[in-house]
């Protein structure tokens, strides 16, 4: 860190009733002296000034606003914090900006660099700063459940635990290497490897648990895939209330896969429409067909839609064989079918529905919310919330598997480093700067 006092807007931008600009750094207070007419003297941590607030060098008023003063530790960032809530018009957060900039010393704060400061200053690890992260993206009920439980510390605590356990069977053997002339304990030994054993086991089961923690931030994957002209579009259209995707009668009118975002009963789901199954000449088509394959593999949910007017679901129960256990059969066009051929796909387990009047949609909902409750649960436990964080517990992983005293203690204990090593890049006890550049640049510029 420089030492630099920062500031930028921490709302959003755009037209507001009330807006905070927040200013973080060892000469924060100064902007009161230079833009109010209190004494920085006066000002008490944690209460609400009323005041007007000046040019830094013009001296016209530029709003009525309240000041809030977090004095350092005791602040988000770990340094003096002053809070401007000012109106929220562009004018007004304009003026306010352009005069920060003229107080020596002040700079407007880089993206995320507001909780870098908190990382830095020990107020967060890297675990609890992406929970933050996370919680200002949550758009579903579960995100915001899993991000406020990341934010509060579940996954450092669990992590820094496996780590201090490393730590402490590094310790044992680098002391035995300091005192080469001594045979390590039996007792020792056994007490070494069992921990060693133990800890593998941990972090493997870990690695095993549902990939439900990464699938609530991104999205659940269902895919809508079927023959050509069986109404995906359509579906989608219908689903999201708008025209998305083009709907024609010329077969093979999709091309590539389109995804919109939904929120089902408070899971995020990632709708895509695919390309329709069957053998193209078009050598375009076909590229769309090899896409909504890889994606088939790759959803959680498969909907197999068919035109229920003229097809069977034998259309696209073959096609989809080895994912029967992720698929459900959606009859389109019940529209125009009679009761009885309704009832009938209805006893094949069928969904029965029509794009075009939308009778049906609340049914198929209902069965996606359920198959996500049953299948890929929002998690309760401690679980994996980012692929790197899976990418270092498997590193950890490989070197506890090299691990044995059956070979130089020098390089046994080297293997102890490494595996605590891979989990310190998580937490952010071991500082990484390519790794705390991709995490912060990925916040806003206020947070």
């Amino acid at each position: 860190m420089d030492g630099e006092t920062i500031y930028a807007l921490s709302t959003a931008r755009g037209k507001s009733g009330v807006a905070v600009v927040r200013i973080s750094g060892e000469n924060a207070l100064s902007v009161i002296q230079k833009m109010t007419h209190i004494s920085p003297k006066k000002i008490l941590p944690r209460h609400a000034y009323f005041t007007k607030l000046y040019g830094v060098q013009s001296k016209e008023l530029l709003d009525n606003v309240l000041l809030i003063y977090f004095k350092a530790p005791h602040s988000f960032t770990g340094e003096d914090v002053v809070e401007i809530h000012a109106h929220g018009s562009k004018a007004v957060l304009s003026s306010i900006l352009e005069n920060l900039a003229l107080i020596e010393g002040f700079r407007l704060a880089e993206a995320g660099e507001f909780s870098k400061r908190a990382f830095y200053n020990h107020k967060m690890d890297l675990t609890e700063a992406e929970g933050l992260a996370d919680l200002i993206d949550a758009e579903t009920y579960f995100q915001q459940k899993q991000a406020l439980k990341q934010l509060s510390g579940n996954l450092r605590v669990l992590y820094s635990n496996w780590r201090a356990k490393l730590l402490e069977i590094l310790a044992h053997l680098e002391a035995y290497i300091d005192f080469p002339d001594e045979n390590i304990p039996n007792g020792a030994v056994s007490e070494i490897l069992q921990g060693v054993s133990n800890l593998k086991a941990e972090i493997e089961g870990h690695l095993r648990s549902s990939r439900a923690g990464e699938r609530l931030r991104e999205g659940f994957r269902v895919v809508l895939t079927g023959p050509v002209n069986a109404g995906k579009s359509s579906l989608l259209n219908a689903i999201i209330e708008r025209q998305a995707v083009i709907v024609s009668d010329v077969a093979g009118t999709t091309r590539d896969a389109v995804d919109v975002y939904l929120d089902i009963s408070g899971y995020p789901v990632v709708l895509t429409d695919t390309a329709g199954l069957r053998q193209a000449q078009d050598k375009i088509e076909k590229q769309g067909i090899e896409i909504a394959k890889q994606k088939i593999n790759d959803a959680d949910l498969v909907l197999a839609v068919f035109d229920a007017s003229c097809d069977t679901p034998d259309c696209v129960l073959s096609a989809l064989s080895k994912h029967k256990n992720k698929t459900f059969l959606v009859a389109n066009k019940a529209d125009k079918l009679s009761h009885e051929q309704c009832l009938e796909l209805l006893e094949a387990n069928c969904v029965v529905l029509s794009a075009k009047t939308k009778e049906g949609l609340p049914l198929l909902f209902s069965k996606i919310k359920n198959f996500l409750e049953q299948n890929i649960s929002a998690p309760e436990n401690t679980v994996i919330t980012r692929a790197r964080y899976r990418e270092s517990l498997g590193e950890c992983v490989k070197n506890l598997s090299n691990f044995s005293l059956n070979k130089e203690i020098e390089l046994s204990a080297e293997d102890i480093r490494l595996a605590a090593r891979a989990i310190g890049k998580i937490t952010g006890e071991i500082e990484v700067g390519e790794i705390l550049d991709k995490i912060f640049s990925s916040f806003c510029i206020g947070k």
